[in-house]
């Protein structure tokens, strides 16, 4: 019965991870504008870069300071507001748990909508992995941090490489890769007829293949994300964000962040470079070497988004950068619908079905701004929006759907 209690109100929210949050999701929509949204048809009417040079450096840029890095943040603080619902909760005799996993089912089906419009959407698999913390809510913390290690260290990808190398895996042909290689071509050769159904069936199909690869292939970006869930439930019972914590302590973590970083990159440097297909089929000559690449590389990154989130909060206390940051403050506390607007947004622009055939000849340049004024937009209606509502439209349905009532919508 208690569990139909509203567990907070808006007005109770940590402003500082709302901040971030919507920090995090301008890194998110800025690379997800140059990637396309994974929307490539290669339009005939493709033009000469307008800007090359400068491409260049957005492509650098893209690659060394965004990628990952933002959506790292955006993962962690998942897992966070995870510990503090719940916890809240707690403190009121409720045991929210249950709640939670029928949250992350609602949540799952909010994201399966989103992958009708952009394959690479990860809410679906965020709320995979939000029922799997419920599991883990009352391990000890010194195993929590042992499980997050053995993920950031790469445990999964070098069991992997080890099976296929035991196995001694060969590219060769054989019928049903063959059978495989025709049945793709023919869902490309559908997929290719622009149409929003088809664009619907290729995200469902060869799309959603290539994200399982990608979170739980070699890359294991999906074990990242869950290492990092884990991380951001571990920081929420140290109450590291909701309390002030002294400016001294966030300064040095934030160099310890910065000095990793220059370290591994100094140690990644002496490295040979690594052939990523000979190394998932056991066939690279030193196979030690391309997964301590790869391990350090993935360290790397999310040492990056430490130092981003103590950077962050670190200019945060000071009250004359707080008032600037807080201006994201609206973005973050409508974070599920913005993500889920940039898919369609996403979608709309390099649909060939739609305005592909226009923004899918635009450079680096062009995309990276065009980025930059969508999610002005997005910020200045979250920031209208929230004068007159209590939470966003997908949140507001989010909660609702939680409690099973509808809850108050307008302020």
């Amino acid at each position: 019965m208690e569990q139909n209690k509203t567990l907070s109100t808006p007005l109770s929210r940590v402003t500082l991870l709302d901040a971030l949050r919507g920090f995090s999701l301008l890194g998110v929509i800025l690379m997800h504008m140059l990637q396309q949204f994974s929307i490539f048809s290669f339009s005939p009417d493709a033009r000469k870069p307008l800007f090359p040079a400068i491409d260049e450096t957005v492509q650098w840029i893209g690659q060394n300071v965004i990628m990952g890095r933002f959506i790292n943040i955006f993962a962690f603080l998942f897992g966070l507001s995870f510990f503090i619902q719940l916890d809240r909760a707690a403190k009121k005799g409720i045991d929210f748990r249950g709640r939670f996993i029928w949250r992350m089912v609602v949540m799952l089906v909010i994201g399966l909508i989103g992958n009708c419009f952009y394959s690479g959407e990860i809410i679906s698999l965020y709320a995979v992995f939000g029922a799997i913390l419920v599991l883990l809510y009352r391990v000890k913390s010194w195993i929590l941090i042992a499980i997050a290690a053995l993920l950031l260290l790469g445990t999964p990808r070098i069991m992997q490489v080890s099976y296929n190398t035991f196995l001694k895996t060969e590219q060769t042909e054989n019928p049903r890769q063959e059978i495989r290689q025709r049945q793709a071509a023919q869902i490309d050769a559908e997929a290719n007829k622009p149409s929003f159904i088809n664009s619907i069936k290729h995200n469902f199909t060869r799309g959603l293949q290539g994200k399982l690869n990608y979170q739980f292939g070699l890359f294991g970006r999906g074990y990242i994300t869950l290492a990092l869930f884990i991380i951001g439930l571990v920081v929420g019972r140290l109450g590291f964000f909701e309390r002030v914590q002294p400016k001294r302590k966030v300064a040095l973590l934030f160099s310890a962040f910065v000095i990793t970083i220059v370290l591994i990159s100094f140690v990644v440097g002496l490295l040979p470079d690594l052939n990523f297909r000979s190394l998932m089929n056991g066939e690279a000559e030193s196979i030690f070497s391309g997964l301590t690449v790869m391990t350090l590389n993935d360290l790397k990154i999310v040492a990056f988004s430490g130092a981003i989130v103590t950077g962050f909060t670190l200019l945060y206390q000071n009250r004359h950068f707080s008032k600037y940051l807080d201006v994201f403050s609206p973005y973050g506390r409508m974070g599920l619908t913005n993500y889920e607007m940039q898919s369609v947004i996403g979608c709309l622009i390099f649909s060939m079905w739609a305005f592909g055939p226009i923004f899918q000849t635009w450079g680096m340049t062009e995309l990276f701004l065009l980025g930059v004024v969508l999610y002005i937009f997005q910020l200045i209606f979250s920031t209208y929006w929230l004068k007159n509502y209590l939470y966003g439209p997908l949140e507001w349905f989010l909660r609702s759907a939680t409690y099973l009532k509808m809850q108050p919508f307008r302020k």
